[in-house]
């Protein structure tokens, strides 16, 4: 039986030190809308960040509302983030020029 994905997450580490995760892209397949799916991706992604102890980069805007709102609560739960730059936004747009 074929297995359809829902969800994607497209995420960077950057080159260097190996600390931090830029998540640039998500999205939920409209057939999947509603069900909570879009927090479940979210969550998972931030309990993985936290649990690597990587520094999250919310460049995708879900992320970045997420992160606007609840940045606090992530904090005290052992997350840590920062704003994107514009470096990381010309990394991305690299990244996705080239398929790398």
């Amino acid at each position: 039986m074929p297995t359809t994905c829902c969800f994607w997450r497209h995420f960077l580490d950057p080159p260097g030190p190996k600390d931090e995760r830029i998540v640039f892209h998500t999205e939920v397949d409209e057939r999947f809308a509603g069900r909570g799916l879009a927090g479940l991706l979210l969550r998972e992604v931030l309990a993985d960040v936290t649990l690597r102890n990587l520094t999250l980069v919310p460049v995708c805007p879900l992320f970045g509302r997420h992160m606007k709102k609840h940045g606090d609560e992530f904090r005290a739960g052992g997350g840590i983030f920062r704003l994107p730059t514009p470096a990381d936004f010309a990394m991305v747009a690299r990244a996705a020029h080239t398929g790398s």
